[in-house]
């Protein structure tokens, strides 16, 4: 009988916690919510600012193109002399591509803390800069390069972010990654869903963008929340303290014996 109870009471104390209420799975969708929220509430919102650049383009036209005066007022043209779109998705792919690198290089220097709450902390500043934006009035060009500026760091911020949770995902079972990218899904739907809601609410253009912006920062800030919590979570804790103590032999069980053994990631 003691034969018995023995591993019994081994397996039990060597038993995967449980995920009580499925806490850890919400946090990871959140989380997976939270990483591209920001940025397609940005993309989202182009409309907007395409609108400020071109306000300041504007000429009066009191001729046809065939050079004909015409008799009726004169007519308003708007032109987007800054090529807002090109210039937005060139500063986009080009630091999601850079910071991506990057991150995995680095990772072993920057611990996952410090990346991911410090990206989080950047969006959810880069944001409050954005809706702060909607109440000050900026010539085009000033406006363009701030919003270009946020563009990039946005993007930065955003590549860490997914590389540093991808990596700490890795030690969970497969299920969260499922969580986490159905969370980036998500992101899409509720961003237009906010743009509707602001549009059809009724209020002025300027209040309709602040609310707009201001929405995002308060995924973000759930976002920090989220991920200050995780780790005071047994189920949690349990496979992220498992990563940490066998370190790159750990790593390696997700490769599927595809490396040769001794052989390292980067």
């Amino acid at each position: 009988m003691a034969s018995q109870g023995t591993p019994k009471g081994l397996r039990a104390s060597q038993g995967t916690p449980k995920d009580s209420f499925h806490c850890v799975a919400i946090i990871f969708f959140l989380l997976g919510l939270g990483t591209l929220l920001p940025w397609n509430f940005f993309i989202t919102a182009i409309p907007y600012f395409e609108s400020r650049l071109i306000v300041g383009n504007c000429s009066v036209v009191e001729e046809n193109e065939n050079g004909t005066v015409l008799g009726l007022e004169p007519t308003t043209r708007c032109t987007d002399d800054f090529n807002f779109s090109n210039w937005l998705t060139l500063l986009s792919q080009l630091p999601l591509l850079l910071f991506t690198l990057l991150n995995s290089l680095l990772y072993q220097c920057i611990p996952d803390k410090v990346r991911v709450l410090g990206s989080l902390l950047g969006i959810l500043f880069l944001f409050l800069l954005t809706a702060a934006l909607v109440r000050v009035e900026m010539p085009p060009q000033s406006f363009f390069s701030v919003t270009m500026a946020s563009v990039w760091f946005i993007n930065s911020f955003c590549a860490v972010l997914q590389g540093s949770l991808f990596g700490q995902l890795g030690s969970f079972p497969q299920s969260f990654s499922t969580l986490f990218l159905s969370g980036q899904g998500m992101a899409g739907t509720f961003a237009a869903i906010a743009m509707l809601l602001s549009m059809a609410s009724g209020v002025d253009a300027q209040t309709s963008a602040l609310s707009y912006f201001i929405t995002p920062c308060f995924g973000t800030f759930i976002s920090i929340i989220c991920y200050l919590v995780l780790p005071y979570k047994s189920f949690a804790r349990h496979y992220l303290e498992k990563k940490h103590q066998e370190g790159p032999s750990f790593e390696l069980e997700t490769q599927a014996g595809l490396l040769p053994a001794g052989e390292h990631c980067i």
